[in-house]
Parts: C-alpha cells; structure tokens; sequence
C-alpha cells in the first residue's frame, strides 16, 4: 500500500562511538600532531590520561592512565591540554548529523549517542546501511571517525560499538545475540564491576555463557536478588530501555536584581556586559548559538520592560549579545532610569555544529573569550573578566550585592 509504513527491524538500535575523540580533535586543530603518539591531559606529575591517539595506544597508553607512567611506556608522547570548547563544538556537529537520520537521538557523553533508527528505514534502508552512512557523513562533514554497533537493544548496541573499534561497524542480528554474548568475559556486562567480578570468579563463572547457565538462586544468595535479575537478564541479551532523545533548552538566560536601585547609565552597562558573558559563556558550554538577544529591565516601581532583536547569524560571542542589549538600552523611552533588575537572554538557539568546528581547525574561534572560559572553569567562576569591569565590586553593582543569587532568569 503506498504511503505504508516500513515494518520495524528487528535491531533498531545504533551505538555511535568516536574514535579517540579529544586526541582526534586535537589533531584536527594541529595537523603536525597527525600520526603520532598523542595524549589529552595533564602532563605533570600527577597528570591523568584524558585520551590517547591509537598511535599512543599502540604502546599501552590508555585511558585514566597516569601520565607519568605513559611516558614511560612511549617516550615520543605529545601531551596536549584538553580544549573542551573544541570537543563541545566537533560534539554538536555530530550530533546534529545523527538528528539528520533520525530525532530520536540519546546522546551519553561528548563522543557517543544511542540512535534508535526504526522508524528511518524507509528513508535510508536497514539499520546497517544507515549505521555506514552515519559514519560517511560523519567523516566527510567533521574529519573525524566513528565506530558503530548495530544491534536489538542498547545494551548490545554499546558491546558491538566497542568490538568496531576503531572505525568500523558491527552488527549484532537478533538470531544470534547468544552467539555474540556467551563468549565474552563476565565483567562485560554493565553492573560487573572488581568487588562483583571477583564474586563470580570464586564461583567459577568466568564468561557471560557461564553466567547465563547459572541458576538464579545461587546468584541470588551471593549477589542479592536484584542485581542477580539484572545480570541474568543481560547475560540472556535483554534490555527493555528506550533511547531518550535529549531536549534542547528554548533559552539561556541570567539576571540580577540589585540591594539598591541603580541609576547610573554606566553602571547598568557594566552589567550588562556581565550578563552578557555569563550567557555567551553558557551558550559555548552547552555547544549552542542563538538568533534572538533580549533585555529585561525592572524598574523601580516594579514596571518591567522587555526588548528583543534577531540577528541575521547565530552567536555565541559575549561582544555580540553586549552590543545589542546596549543598544535596546539606549533605546528606551525615558530619561533617568532608577533600575531594581537587569536581564540578558538569548534564544533562538541552534546547535553550534560544524561551522564553529571548521573555525577551531582554522584557529579563528573568538580566542579570547574561550580563554576567559577556560580559566573560569579551572580557578572558578569570575576569575577572569573584561577589562571594563576592573574595580567593580564582584558581588553586585558598585559595591551593592545583589539580593538574590545571580543564576538562569525567567526572561
């Protein structure tokens, strides 16, 4: 019948995976790191391992891993500080490329997402061909690579994406789930954690088979009834969760309302610069831009006013949503001012994506204010600031603190 929907298949669900992310990304911003052995993280003394290149892992470096001890095991490593504002960005354009298959995407972290793609078989073919052509898009559009696994559920999904490392895909049939899961150790399974696998090895269960072929009372008496029913269930292959597509925030907003009322224009534009970067800040953290800026001023006598403009491109820069809150301020109809509140929003979001992700490769990226946000989130929030709020009191305007917390408004 024409209009028919395509029955579901019976391994809907995609595992994506990125290959050695935080390396891989750091690699794209510098070409020189290319092919060579590179670690993300600190490099001191008491540095860890973020993320290792598949050249670094070669030698045994891996993951939380010491960084002292990684150097020793490969000598030639390049250690790399991590620049989350580019993984955030590579992020975005990926997942808006995942969302272009299909909108019920669950992402779990920065470099990895559950997709559940029964219902875009008819759009782009079998959950395989689509898992191919999520990581053709994904390598064409970012540079990077992915590994995907294909399987009933998210649980098998997430063990075959690891066995398709690095780029590759695999797929888990629902005729042969068994045939996948009863060779692989027991400390596979999600919920084996040391003090669980050392329990089951004294018991002599060594492989998720073994663990299958054992009798729920004896798990029972040794592990407790309810982890003994989760680990049964997985060793069989069943996992009955659905992919959570993540929402998107409509906006991001601060304000602050002040002890005394302020009245003087220089002092309510010092704010406004303030909000302004506690936005833009905000924006970069969660991998979005935005279309719309508003202004949110509350008078005195509790009046309270709003204005909104929408800019031609999307934003993330703290210059651009100053600018124009500054100019809707000027703008407004009366003379002296005598200002209890003050807000900045932004909305019309959109995903960072790839655009932001080729000006990190090119180096261009509104240095500074990625600056700003690293040394925020390393010495704390206010650590570093614009020039023009140099004197200010931190806590509030001229030294007056704000009666309530600064935090996401109501715009």
């Amino acid at each position: 019948m024409i209009g028919a929907m395509a029955p579901r298949p019976p391994e809907p669900i995609l595992h994506v995976d990125m290959d050695a992310f935080y390396a891989s990304v750091e690699a794209l911003k510098d070409p020189t790191l290319q092919g060579r052995p590179v670690a993300v993280g600190g490099s001191g003394a008491r540095g860890v391992v973020m993320s290792a290149s598949y050249e670094a892992r070669r030698h045994g470096v891996r993951s939380a891993m010491p960084s002292a001890r990684a150097r020793r095991l490969c000598p030639d490593l390049v250690f790399v500080q991590p620049d989350f504002d580019a993984y955030r960005a590579a992020s975005s354009a990926i997942r808006a490329i995942m969302r272009s298959f299909t909108p019920l995407v669950e992402p779990i972290s920065l470099d990895e997402a559950f997709l559940d793609v029964g219902g875009s078989v008819r759009l782009f073919g079998p959950p395989p061909r689509i898992a191919e052509l999520v990581r053709e898009r994904i390598r064409t559009d970012t540079e990077l690579t992915a590994s995907v696994g294909v399987a009933p559920n998210k649980f098998l999904a997430k063990l075959a994406s690891a066995r398709a490392k690095p780029d590759g895909v695999v797929v888990v049939a629902r005729e042969g789930v068994r045939a996948f899961l009863d060779p692989l150790p027991v400390d596979a399974l999600w919920g084996v954690g040391e003090k669980t696998h050392e329990v089951l090895l004294k018991l002599g269960i060594r492989t998720v088979a073994e663990l299958a072929e054992t009798s729920s009372a004896v798990l029972e008496r040794v592990l407790g009834e309810q982890p003994s029913r989760h680990l049964s269930s997985l060793a069989r292959g069943a996992d009955d969760r659905d992919v959570v597509p993540y929402e998107a925030p409509k906006s991001v907003s601060h304000e602050e309302t002040f002890e005394r009322d302020v009245d003087d224009d220089q002092d309510v534009l010092r704010e406004v610069l303030r909000l302004s970067h506690r936005v833009a800040a905000r924006l970069r953290a969660d991998g979005y831009r935005a279309r719309t800026i508003t202004l949110k001023v509350r008078l005195s006598n509790f009046t309270t006013l709003t204005r909104s403009r929408t800019l031609a491109d999307p934003t993330d820069s703290a210059a651009d949503l100053y600018r124009v809150a500054s100019e809707m301020y000027g703008a407004l109809p009366f003379a002296r001012r005598r200002i209890r509140l003050l807000g900045v929003a932004a909305s019309g979001l959109s995903e960072a994506g790839a655009e932001q992700l080729a000006l990190y490769r090119a180096g261009r990226w509104r240095e500074a204010e990625g600056a700003l946000d690293r040394i925020d989130r390393r010495f704390g929030l206010g650590t570093a600031f614009p020039a023009a709020l140099l004197g200010r009191d931190r806590r509030g305007e001229g030294g007056r603190p704000p009666k309530t917390p600064e935090g996401p408004g109501g715009l």
